[in-house]
């Protein structure tokens, strides 16, 4: 344990849920106040900030850096590509598709930015580019920020497992004090918030799955503590057992199962319309990426402002929240990649399944406003984000078996999100022991668990729920984000190093090589007499009578 990072998170998480719990009205005021201040002036910041993230990741992946080894040069990575590629998937964002895979593109077709046409065409393309814009290569981008970073001082340079250590090349021996206490204890307030403020929306989605089904009926906030209690011991189980075990399984099982549904939905959903759609929309989202990267809705007055705030910046901040997590957690099992393939495993694979799965299931959805016989947006215009996606399946063949294969897959991104949060939370709180004991595995399990219950708690009911799990998410981002910029330029003086260095031991080994050659080239000439035969003919060849 790292007295200096544990101690001080576990009194904040505390303090935390202890106000949020007993002060309910004053914690959801103080909340929505900060809310106001962050997003009302740092919107830009948060848009500029997560676009240069993305640039920088391409410029690492793609440049001269690619070559160099998250590892010695001769490791081989330690997880297979599929499991690594599982794992960190739904480590990134299982928990999330699920939940916004139908909601979100429904939201966007009924209530579009301002400026959008209204046309049901213009709408529904402008909602899957956006949902492709918030759930593509940005917020892997932001994870490759940290991940990088941390995997480079891990497993290059043999430091512990914490964001600190990443940050060595401009802190030096700071570090090792109160800078690097402060620096983690962000990171693992910020990645505790961040899971939590997930794991509230896949409760929120369950329960509203167990309504539809009619297996339970009017889900309270009592039945949304008792679904965290719950599997929040699922998840404390899993982490017990580590990476290689628990937590491996898990993302496996998640992948196959999230993929049946997948291909089930494909099949039996308007499959020509969704492919065709596919297409379109990946043409779109590459030809409107920096536009849409860029846009703070400045030129629609504050109606724009206020809807890229509610959509664009909480997800930015979301992902930056999320990022330690994710981040240390990718790192933990990238042991052998190259730069180049992190960061095209990381960027590419994972974007590419998205949009496939929003194209699924936010294309059907779409299809059947658009197309078909409607029944997801209400009659007042208003859409059912945390019931959405189970009002598509009931659309579906398979009723109660589909509903229940969705039910379980939330459940298991659910405590696969628990779980390794938990785990690099963990780490983090261990002093970056890859390792860390048992019981402190159960002590951050449960913490996750009980912020997650203090935020639902804090909040109001149904879409007054949703938006301060959102606004946690972005408060918790702010700090961090100021860290991850440190770590941008960390990284870039220690790949710089690193290329430096490499240069030199390639021009040494070059001078090296000539001066063999030489004494291989003198050796070989003494031995054959060359050498001495030219030097008796020297004399002769100056006898030759001057004219």
């Amino acid at each position: 344990m790292a007295p200096g990072v544990f101690w001080p998170s576990a009194i904040i998480v505390a303090g935390f849920v202890l106000y949020a719990t007993v002060f309910r009205t004053s914690a959801q005021t103080t909340i929505s106040t900060v809310q106001e201040e962050i997003v009302g002036g740092l919107g830009w910041y948060y848009t500029a900030l997560v676009s240069l993230f993305v640039i920088f990741a391409l410029w690492v992946g793609i440049g001269r850096f690619g070559d160099i080894r998250l590892g010695a040069d001769d490791d081989k990575p330690e997880f297979s590509m599929g499991s690594w590629l599982a794992m960190l998937f739904a480590a990134g964002m299982g928990i999330g598709l699920v939940f916004w895979g139908v909601a979100e593109p429904l939201n966007h077709f009924v209530s579009p930015r301002p400026g959008v046409g209204k046309a049901e065409a213009e709408r529904s393309e402008f909602a899957m580019v956006q949902t492709f814009l918030h759930w593509g290569i940005h917020p892997w981008a932001i994870y490759i920020v940290v991940g990088l970073a941390v995997a480079y001082a891990v497993h290059r340079k043999g430091r512990p497992v914490s964001i600190r250590w990443a940050l060595e090349p401009i802190l030096g021996d700071r570090i090792r004090g109160r800078w690097g206490d402060a620096i983690d204890v962000i990171a693992l307030v910020g990645t505790l918030f961040g899971v939590a403020t997930s794991l509230g929306f896949g409760v929120v989605q369950i329960a509203s799955g167990l309504e539809s089904r009619g297996w339970v009926a009017d889900p309270d906030k009592s039945v949304q503590v008792a679904l965290i209690i719950g599997i929040t011991l699922i998840a404390t189980i899993s982490v017990v057992t580590g990476i290689g075990k628990g937590i491996k399984w898990l993302s496996n099982i998640n992948m196959t199962l999230a993929g049946v549904l997948l291909i089930f939905a494909l099949i039996t959903g308007p499959t020509l319309f969704i492919l065709n759609t596919f297409v379109e929309d990946i043409g779109a989202y590459l030809q409107n990426i920096v536009t849409l990267s860029f846009n703070t809705g400045a030129t629609e007055g504050h109606d724009g402002t206020a809807w890229v705030s509610s959509w664009t910046v909480f997800y930015w901040g979301w992902w930056i929240s999320w990022a330690p997590f994710v981040g240390i957690f990718i790192a933990r099992i990238s042991r052998g990649r190259t730069v180049r393939e992190f960061v095209t495993g990381v960027l590419l694979i994972p974007t590419l399944l998205t949009f496939v799965w929003f194209a699924v299931f936010g294309g059907s959805a779409l299809h059947r406003e658009t197309l078909g016989g409607g029944g997801l947006v209400g009659e007042d215009g208003t859409v059912g984000t945390d019931s959405a996606f189970f009002q598509l399946l009931d659309t579906l063949p398979g009723g109660a078996l589909v509903a229940g294969a969705a039910l379980l897959l939330i459940v298991l991104f659910f405590v696969t999100s628990s779980d390794s949060g938990s785990f690099v939370v963990d780490m983090l709180a261990s002093g970056g022991d890859p390792e860390p004991p048992v019981w402190s595995r159960v002590f951050w399990a449960g913490s996750e668990g009980a912020v997650a219950i203090a935020l639902l708690v804090a909040s109001g009911s149904g879409t007054a729920s949703l938006t301060t799990l959102q606004t946690a998410a972005i408060i918790t981002a702010l700090p961090f984000s100021l860290v991850m910029i440190g770590l941008c330029v960390a990284t870039v003086r220690s790949f710089r190093s690193e290329r430096q260095a490499y240069l030199v031991a390639r021009r040494l080994k070059q001078e090296q090589r000539l001066v063999d050659q030489a004494v291989t080239a003198v050796e070989e000439g003494l031995e054959n007499g060359t050498l001495s035969n030219g030097a008796e003919k020297s004399p002769a060849a100056t006898d030759t009578p001057a004219k």
